[in-house]
This record gives structure tokens, C-alpha cells and sequence, in this order.
């Protein structure tokens, strides 16, 4: 391979792109692998072959359809992993219906902005997860619900909302049993269905993923068929998959990483998506990877080191793995080495990218070395386009840190319904400004050398503090706050709230804590809490976050982890 003269790399491939719907793809892969593994659920006992998974779609698409759904229309799913999620991801699709990812994690407030956002008609959702008890929130925001026939639900705070679907046996007022949908279609609807195969486009936008925002409120990023059918084509061919391999997805549904990379890589290659558990669990993954025979495991590192260090890691015999994806932060080269040598994932790949983007741009090679795949993301994903540029868009030298920008097929329609925003992130040319500082050196191996927008990664969940401090600003005794990641062990980064509060008022950290809880997910709630009168401010008054980290990594002997 030539030398690069200049940051930019194209990923040039003899592979063409799929130009299929993913129903479309998924009935090619069912009919040629109608008898193989399709998905395994260990927790709920469901093993289905394609033949099987393609009966289960089929019937919940042409169900949805009683509904008064029309293709555009949106569907939210608010559920933890199981069959039920990769079932409706793929009947949604084919009924020409936009899924909408809810977060499992989301509580009262944001699970009410995301409804309304993009004007949710139906939502299917789990009856609770850990500690979260969804159709109690649901009830909460739709009182109405408790009065109203299923299907007929007009609630004054999610106005748009007209049908709940209810996953599990017990029946719920104003709600539809998931089980029942598949069962309200007839002739009619199966023959519109058949009908909507050869209509629908795979430009069509089909998944909206919320990505919080800089600007304090989550932004909906729209995915096509195109967009993700493809990404999880050529993560499989990163991968050397095919329908021989078995792939445990421990990541959640909810986020490209499961949803993508894990569901839609193995729809289009025929292999098996296996599920451990509703949520990650060390012990479930290990129990999956050796009962299963599983050939490829994904996570983001926290993952991999809860696996590696589990009190009966050597019990498991996890001789048939040998490839992954190992994504969402930074990997230590120790922790490489074990996965390597101890997991026996010679092939485990690290890849790089953002749900706006479907979501990998970059990705590495089994050939790579270990070193290259720790201290490095790999290089561009096929048929996609990277430039690293200056303040002035002007493109760097080869190993000038700058920002990363991407063009191609995976580059999403744009953020639902707010097309400044959009404006703002893809540019006039196609390219999409990623806000993260990036080298390429003369190889076209990319690395991630900081973050331009001012987020924080904790175990592998992109957050924002200002969708925090906004929250925190309701506090009736908060003047002021600043949202900050300061460096931890175990998640990478943990978050810190420094607040000023209003004259005369007093506080302490659980308060705010408890402020917290109930309202926004677990994850986002700040692990320290700092009062103080004023923040380290610049000469025209931007605040020096900089400054506010440097301070508790000192006071709190806190250590800086060295990142890829």
C-alpha cells in the first residue's frame, strides 16, 4: 500500500454494496438457511432456526399492520434483550415502520421527550427491567390509559401515542399482549405486506437511535435500511463470518453495537444470534459461550474484563471462539493479550464509529498486531470516506491530530425533525463532523486522540454533560453547574457535578443524587458532587473544564488511565 501524503483515506472494495430492503435480505438469508440456528435466547428458552424466525416476523408484521400503522409511521421498543426485540426489529422493517430505540435505562422524563420527539404512534415495551418498572412509568405519563380500550389511548402528555403493546402473560389495562398482534392478521393484511416488499425503498429511513446532544436534549438520529443492513455486511466481513459462526450479543439491543453489528451482521450472513441474558452478566455470557459452542463475542472492554475476571472463568471450556468485536472505549494492552491467549479470540477485532454514522467507520484486521489493534482503531471501513481536518476544514498531514469527518453510505438521513442541527453535522458536501480528534498516519491506521465535543464515555455509554447540567438546573436550589468526567477504574470515566448553589440555600450530594434518580438513567447521575462558589472561567468567560478535572484528579487522587 502507497503512503498517504495526506489525511484522507477511502475505503475502495471489489465488495459492492447490498442494495436490498433488510426484508428483502433477511427472506434471501431465511430461504437459504431455512434449518440453521437463527436466534437463541438462553433466558427464555427460545431456539429458533430461520424457518422459524422468518414465521415469527412475517406474523408480527402483517399484526402491526391491524393497527393503523402505515410505513413512516413510529414504533418504539422500550425492553431489555430478548426474542421479542430482534423479532420486532426485523417486522417493523418489513411492515415499512420506523423503530424507535428506547433506552433501557431511560426513566419519567426522558422516556416522555422521546415519545413526543418524533411522535410515536405505537410503543412496545417490557413490563420492567432491574429497577425500572416500565409500565409503571407508563401509566404514570398516560394516566388515560387505565380508561381507554387498546388501541384508542389519548393522553394529554404523549399525544401522540395511541397504542402500548405489553410484553409477557399478564394482561394490562389500555394494553395489547404482544402475543395477541400476530393473531389479528388475516388474508388481507398478509397480502399488503407481500404488496409492501416491492414498494418500499432501502433508502427509507427504518430506525431512529436517540444520541444525547450538546445542546441538553437527546437528538434522533435516522438510520436507513441501507445505512445498517450494509454496516453489518461489512463488520461480518471484517469479521470472516459466515453461517457457520455463532455469535454471542451480551451488548444491548437497544444501541447500534447489538442491534447492528450483532443482529444485522448475522441476518444477512445466516449466522446465529445468541442472547445470555436480558442484561450483562459475566457468568450468563460464559455459561452461553461454552453451552452454545459460540464462535465470536462482542463488548466493550469493562465487558471482557468481568469475563476474564470471574471467579469461574477456567471452568468454561471457550475453545470454539475465535473472533469479536471489541468496541466503546479504549482497550488496554493487557486486557488484548488475555482475550487473545486466554479466550482464544485470535481474530477479535476493534472497531471505531457513532450511531449517526451506522455506526463503524474504522475497523482492524486480524492481521493487524496486537499492538496495532490496541494503540489504534484499524483502518476505513469499506466504501466509506475519512478526512481528518483543522479549525479551517483545510485536511492535515498524515499524523496531525485534527477532527475526524466521514462520508459514504452510512452517514444517517439526519436528526428527526431538527434540521439545524443536521445542518450543522453533515455538511453542504456529505461529510459528517464527528466532534472526535483523530490522527491517520502514513499506513491509514486511525487513532483517537481526544474529543472535540465535550462528552464522557462511562463503561461504553456516550454522555453528554450539558443533557445533564440542563436536568440539574430544574433543582430549585441550583444557580449554576458544570458536568465534568474525571478518570475511574472500573468505567473508564465517572461523572462530577460542580454547583453553585443560590444564596441562602443549603445542600449535599445525596440530595442531588436523589434529585436525580427516577428522572434520568442510572448512568448519567453524577458520582461526585462538588459545591463551590464559582468556576475556573477564561478572560471572555468560557468555563475551563480543564481545570475543573485537573482539580479532582488531585483532590481525589484520582489516576489518569493511559487511552488508545
Amino acid at each position: 500500500m502507497e503512503k498517504l501524503t495526506q489525511s484522507y483515506v477511502h475505503g475502495a472494495s471489489d465488495v459492492p454494496l447490498l442494495g436490498k430492503t433488510i426484508g428483502q435480505q433477511f427472506d434471501d438469508t431465511a430461504a437459504r438457511h431455512a434449518d440453521r440456528d437463527a436466534l437463541v435466547v438462553c433466558h427464555q428458552n427460545v431456539r429458533w432456526s430461520y424457518g422459524d424466525m422468518k414465521r415469527e416476523v412475517d406474523s408480527l408484521a402483517a399484526g402491526l399492520l391491524t393497527l393503523g400503522l402505515e410505513p413512516g409511521d413510529r414504533i418504539g421498543i422500550w425492553s431489555p434483550n430478548n426474542s421479542e426485540w430482534a423479532v420486532s426489529q426485523l417486522a417493523s422493517a418489513k411492515a415499512g415502520l420506523i423503530l424507535v430505540n428506547i433506552n433501557p435505562a431511560y426513566r419519567l422524563s426522558e422516556l416522555e421527550y422521546a415519545l413526543n420527539k418524533v411522535e410515536c404512534k405505537a410503543l412496545i415495551s417490557a413490563e420492567s427491567f432491574k429497577s425500572s418498572r416500565y409500565l409503571e412509568m407508563i401509566c404514570e405519563l398516560a394516566p388515560e390509559i387505565e380508561n381507554c380500550a387498546a388501541g384508542a389511548l389519548k393522553s394529554e402528555k404523549l399525544p401522540h401515542l395511541s397504542t402500548v403493546i405489553r410484553l409477557g402473560e399478564e394482561n394490562s389495562a389500555g394494553m395489547f399482549n404482544y402475543s395477541e398482534i400476530p393473531a389479528r392478521a388475516g388474508k388481507k393484511e398478509q397480502a399488503r405486506l407481500e404488496e409492501l416488499q416491492s414498494r418500499l425503498q432501502f433508502d427509507d429511513a427504518i430506525n431512529i437511535q436517540f444520541t444525547s446532544g450538546t445542546t441538553g436534549f437527546p437528538k434522533g438520529a435516522t438510520l436507513t435500511h441501507h445505512n445498517i443492513l450494509n454496516n453489518g455486511y461489512y463488520n461480518g466481513q471484517a469479521l470472516g463470518l459466515s453461517e457457520e459462526d455463532r455469535v454471542c450479543i451480551p451488548v444491548p439491543l437497544y444501541h447500534c453495537f447489538g442491534m447492528v453489528m450483532g443482529n444485522m451482521m448475522c441476518a444477512v450472513y445466516g449466522a446465529a444470534m445468541i442472547y445470555p441474558s436480558e442484561g450483562f452478566d459475566p457468568l450468563e455470557v460464559l455459561r452461553a459461550l461454552e453451552a452454545e459452542r459460540c464462535t465470536a463475542l462482542y463488548g466493550v472492554p469493562t465487558m471482557f474484563i468481568a469475563e476474564l475476571d470471574h471467579p469461574e472463568f477456567a471452568d468454561f471450556d471457550l475453545s470454539s471462539l475465535r473472533t469479536g468485536t471489541m468496541a466503546g472505549s479504549p482497550c488496554p494492552i493487557e486486557v488484548m493479550k488475555r482475550v487473545i491467549d486466554d479466550m482464544n479470540m485470535k481474530e477479535v477485532t476493534i472497531a471505531y464509529g457513532m450511531t449517526e454514522t451506522s455506526p463503524v467507520s474504522f475497523q482492524s484486521s486480524s492481521a493487524d498486531s496486537i499492538e496495532r489493534r490496541v494503540s489504534t482503531v484499524g483502518r476505513v471501513h469499506p466504501h466509506v470516506e475519512v478526512k481528518i481536518v483543522d479549525e479551517e476544514g483545510c485536511i492535515v498531514d498524515p499524523g496531525t491530530p485534527g477532527e475526524l469527518m466521514t462520508r459514504g453510505y452510512s452517514v444517517m438521513l439526519g436528526y428527526w425533525n431538527d434540521p439545524e442541527i443536521t445542518a450543522e453535522a453533515i455538511d453542504a458536501a456529505g461529510w459528517m463532523h464527528t466532534g472526535d480528534q483523530a490522527t491517520i498516519d502514513e499506513a491509514g491506521f486511525c487513532k483517537i486522540v481526544g474529543r472535540i465535543k465535550d462528552m464522557v464515555i462511562r463503561g461504553g455509554e456516550n454522555v453528554y454533560p450539558r443533557e445533564i447540567e440542563e436536568f440539574l438546573y430544574r433543582h430549585p436550589k441550583i444557580q449554576d453547574v458544570q458536568v465534568i468526567g474525571v478518570p475511574d477504574e472500573k468505567y473508564g470515566e465517572e461523572l462530577c457535578a460542580w454547583i453553585c448553589l443560590k444564596e441562602g440555600e443549603q445542600s449535599n450530594p445525596e440530595e442531588i443524587r436523589a434529585f436525580c434518580k427516577g428522572q434520568i438513567a442510572h448512568y448519567k447521575i453524577p458520582r461526585y458532587v462538588k459545591f463551590v462558589d464559582g468556576f475556573p472561567m477564561t478572560v471572555t468567560g468560557k468555563v475551563q473544564k480543564f481545570k475543573m478535572r485537573e482539580t479532582m484528579i488531585s483532590e481525589m487522587s484520582l489516576s489518569e488511565r493511559e487511552t488508545a
